[in-house]
């Protein structure tokens, strides 16, 4: 589904980070963070976003220590595109039923939350 897009699916994740992010734009120490990779992988997969016209570079404004990664409208066209295609195919999950994508779901969410991946609220 990602490839008519020439997106793999760590790019598509990267893509859609900046996507979701308020100014379409995050710098690339935070987007490591956020997606939880190394930050060479993370320059990687820019190179591969930038070069496919998705994504730009700049400098941070007031940290020059700072990389800035910001989504260009083709980045958001594409984005919006292979979300519909992705959905089309149910991200890949047929043959399973909603309710044992449910489960799953509720499983990996306990794994997560057991290895300390995120704090539930109170």
């Amino acid at each position: 589904a990602l490839e008519p897009h020439r997106l793999s699916f760590p790019r598509y994740e990267a893509l859609m980070l900046l996507y979701f992010s308020r100014e379409g734009e995050l710098p690339l120490g935070k987007m490591g963070a956020r997606l939880q990779v190394h930050p060479t992988s993370v320059t990687s997969l820019i190179d591969g976003l930038e070069g496919l016209g998705y994504v730009v570079r700049s400098a941070h404004p007031t940290d020059r220590r700072t990389t800035l990664a910001t989504i260009t409208e083709t980045g958001r066209e594409t984005a919006g595109k292979a979300t519909e295609d992705l959905n089309a195919i149910r991200f890949g999950t047929e043959p399973l039923s909603r309710t044992d994508v449910t489960v799953i779901t509720d499983v990996l969410h306990e794994l997560r939350r057991a290895a300390g991946d995120f704090v539930e609220p109170e």
